[in-house]
């Protein structure tokens, strides 16, 4: 018993260092985990994860400019307007997104409505921006801000049509263009927001029989996208065709002798001036619900409304931008301009919110007149 005694007593005594030397290590671990932690978040706040549906070239530029500004490498995940909110949802909290891109007003209202994103107070942006470009400003922030447009016009052929036919969108049914129209899928977002804001001006019952009339005088069923109706136009399949303005800048700005011969064809109209304005598409951004980076989220946002970004949006991808005070220098938009006889257009200022919540009946409304 007394040597089991004394075995026990020098076990313990032999065992304290030890002891003392994990208790030592364990301190020392925690403090390296704690510095690994740190460091990794040094890392991350150089680092904006980016959802994007914007599919663009020419946004490399502009995203290339911001990390050279910043120092902030940007990790982007592109797909459309409607799989990043599936996406956002899916993900819920373990979402990695910081900021969202979306090119459609009622998008940019969905992902609002479904909580899909965090609010930014900026004075930067709030200055920068006008609220008819953006979503309603809160106390907590604005949840979304739009930093480029492109106008949705008329394109005619010049040889069949006169411009004072499709002046205002509401001649787009007009019996006197019957066989002329072509579009692309009128559930298509474009057209949606499009139709949603005809309706907020003009009444749900008038806009049923005027989406009633366009398919009356569609030339073919619609099919493809806006750069397709302008070429039908310019082809003479059709002869009145609806698009974004940036299409038609594209075809203006190109090299290729067919491109130049096709806008040889075509008019272009901003529909609406005498009343309550030319549509527009809003191209937009927000900070993601789940942002990890909310310093660079908002970095990045800002930086969309500075001078640099807004000149690429113009130059780069021949869209209207949307900050306070910039001047076009885009040759094609000008030009589009000077055609339509001035240095600017009336456009629209219906809040994208009414847009979005009218695309339901919208798109009840396209069922029931078999508008395709």
């Amino acid at each position: 018993m007394r040597i089991v005694i004394i075995y026990v007593m020098l076990g313990s005594f032999l065992l304290q260092p030890v002891a003392s030397m994990i208790k030592k290590s364990l301190v020392s671990l925690l403090a390296l985990s704690a510095l690994v932690s740190v460091s990794a978040q040094a890392q991350d706040n150089k680092t904006l994860n980016l959802y994007s549906a914007r599919h663009y070239s020419t946004d490399e530029a502009l995203y290339a400019d911001f990390t050279k500004t910043t120092g902030i490498k940007i990790n982007r995940v592109d797909a459309d307007d409607a799989g990043i909110l599936n996406r956002l949802r899916a993900e819920g909290t373990s979402s990695p997104a910081d900021v969202i891109l979306l090119v459609d007003a009622a998008r940019l209202w969905r992902g609002e409505i479904d909580g899909l994103f965090a609010p930014v107070k900026s004075k930067l942006l709030d200055d920068a921006i006008p609220a008819q470009f953006s979503a309603k400003a809160t106390p907590e922030g604005t949840l979304w801000f739009g930093f480029s447009t492109r106008a949705r016009v008329v394109a005619f052929n010049k040889a069949s049509v006169k411009r004072e036919d499709v002046d205002t969108y509401e001649e787009l049914a007009d019996a006197k263009n019957k066989g002329k129209l072509c579009t692309r899928s009128g559930s298509h977002p474009y057209n949606l927001s499009l139709f949603g804001a005809v309706s907020e001006h003009i009444g749900a019952a008038k806009t049923e029989a005027w989406l009633k009339g366009m398919v009356s005088n569609m030339a073919r069923d619609p099919k493809g996208g806006d750069t397709d109706q302008i070429r039908a136009v310019a082809s003479g399949e059709c002869a009145i065709g609806v698009t974004n303005t940036y299409y038609l800048a594209r075809l203006m700005r190109s090299d290729k002798a067919e491109d130049k011969a096709v806008m040889d064809k075509v008019g272009i109209v901003f529909p609406n001036q005498s009343s309550w304005g030319t549509h527009l598409n809003i191209s937009g951004g927000a900070m993601a619900k789940n942002a990890k980076n909310r310093e660079a989220a908002v970095k990045f946002l800002e930086y969309l409304a500075s001078p640099s970004a807004q000149k690429y949006f113009a130059d780069g991808n021949n869209e209207w931008p949307t900050a306070k005070g910039m001047k076009i220098d885009n040759p094609a938009l000008k030009a589009m301009l000077v055609g339509n006889g001035g240095d600017n257009f009336k456009a629209e200022t219906i809040p994208s919110s009414v847009i979005g919540m009218n695309q339901v009946k919208v798109q009840q409304m396209l069922d029931r007149v078999g508008y395709k």
